[in-house]
């Protein structure tokens, strides 16, 4: 796709005015409150503000706008660490501590009762700027034989930037990382600040599957829909670093074999369900963010198929909201919530949830809760809104708590509890 000078130009600028403190994902709107309207299951919307893209219409009864639904546990909150710089993700140990990752390029382990760790030593450089920085973290599948954990971040290259993932040993003394290396460089290297995506997830074949975004400017956009680019795609490699076996392109000219799904805005937000299907929540455009159920080889229409429209409140140039050959999303968002961290919970101590998805949510300062039955969204809850902080990541315990970090200069870590 190409666009006129004009049309760049015009992007830049509202880039530009955009950024600033917030990344244009989380800007915060005052959209018109509308009257309720009655859903497809004659229920009341969860969401009743008036849509970003009026005009658009979903593809099938129940793709947004599900019906509202309440936790009948009472939340108990526990602030287990405050003084977090811009934390972006947390991971648990197995002994109930917890990794947490701070954009400027910090590691830190906060203990079992909040006791703050200082920095582990050995990460190599990142790139702070903007969205970037220090991102996700995993555990190793063999943690508990081989101590490794993988990352992601923006690595400052020549020319720019780019998303990369590095692995390493933690030491006995969880103090450093050894044997590290990084393992996977998306290219081509550009130089911006914006969409490197980056959530990691492995799957139940010890595959670890990284989201990467498409970088955002209108310049490179369109690279989410090109072979020969990991901008905007979902891929699938080795804990080395190679092409996982299997991929749906190896052997394909021009193609680069680590691609497991195509046309992708900004991915933040991944998780394995239960039965093992992998599940993304999708950053869109104003408007038009996506939950998307991944199947090998599919392409997600990222800037062809869209809901939503750019944050100048023009269309996203030559889009449409469905095509022939493109994957319609399972649910979608409108107006937005900026979604960040996912967790499907299996746990013990919230029952009613189990199976449910939980998804950050950072323009609206709230944790979203999602019922999914036969791969439709049936019911939507909005929690934790009275705290006001922008929810970045979202993880479960092996307690069967959930562990949240909040998009903030003065970051704080949650670990979320029913009342007893």
């Amino acid at each position: 796709m190409r666009t006129s000078l004009t049309l760049l130009h015009s992007f830049v600028f509202v880039a530009l005015m955009a950024s600033s403190c917030s990344n244009k994902e989380t800007a915060q709107e005052d959209p018109s409150q509308n009257p309720a309207p009655t859903g497809p299951n004659n229920c009341t919307p969860l969401e009743t503000r008036t849509a970003n893209a009026p005009d658009q219409k979903p593809a099938f009864a129940g793709q947004t706008r599900a019906c509202g639904i309440t936790t009948s546990a009472k939340l108990n909150v526990t602030v287990l660490a405050r003084g977090l710089e811009k934390p972006w993700a947390v991971e648990p140990l197995p002994d109930g501590s917890l990794l947490v990752t701070e954009k400027p390029g910090r590691l830190l382990i906060v203990s079992s009762t909040g006791d703050k760790g200082q920095p582990i030593t050995g990460l190599p450089a990142v790139d702070a700027r903007g969205q970037g920085g220090l991102l996700d973290v995993a555990l190793s599948p063999n943690f508990a034989s081989d101590r490794t954990i993988f990352w992601s971040f923006s690595e400052p290259r020549t020319g720019g930037n780019g998303t990369s993932v590095a692995r390493g040993v933690l030491s006995a003394d969880r103090r450093s990382l050894e044997q590290v290396r990084v393992i996977f460089r998306a290219l081509p290297t550009y130089n911006g600040t914006l969409h490197y995506g980056s959530r990691l997830a492995f799957g139940p074949d010890n595959m670890l599957y990284v989201t990467l975004g498409e970088r955002s400017d209108l310049e490179i956009r369109p690279q989410a829909q090109q072979m020969n680019s990991h901008m905007g795609k979902i891929v699938r490699i080795t804990t080395d670093g190679a092409p996982a076996p299997g991929n749906p392109f190896t052997g394909q000219a021009g193609t680069l074999p680590e691609i497991w799904s195509v046309g992708h805005r900004n991915v933040q937000a991944a998780a394995f369900d239960p039965a093992g299907k992998l599940w993304v929540v999708e950053m869109g455009p104003r408007g038009g963010d996506e939950l998307n159920l991944i199947e090998k080889g599919k392409n997600y229409g990222w800037p062809l198929v869209t809901y939503g429209v750019e944050y100048s409140g023009s269309p996203v140039p030559n889009s449409v909201t469905a095509k022939e050959g493109f994957e319609q999303p399972v649910y979608y968002w409108d107006p937005v919530i900026a979604p960040s961290g996912a967790q499907f919970y299996t746990g013990t101590a919230f029952p009613e949830w189990q199976g449910n998805l939980f998804v950050g949510g950072m323009k609206d300062q709230r944790l979203v809760r999602l019922k999914i039955e036969n791969g439709k969204v049936t019911g939507e809850e909005h929690l934790l809104k009275e705290r006001g902080q922008r929810i970045r990541d979202v993880r479960q315990g092996p307690d069967g708590a959930l562990y949240i970090v909040t998009d903030q200069s003065n970051g704080e870590l949650w670990k979320i509890t029913p009342q007893q």
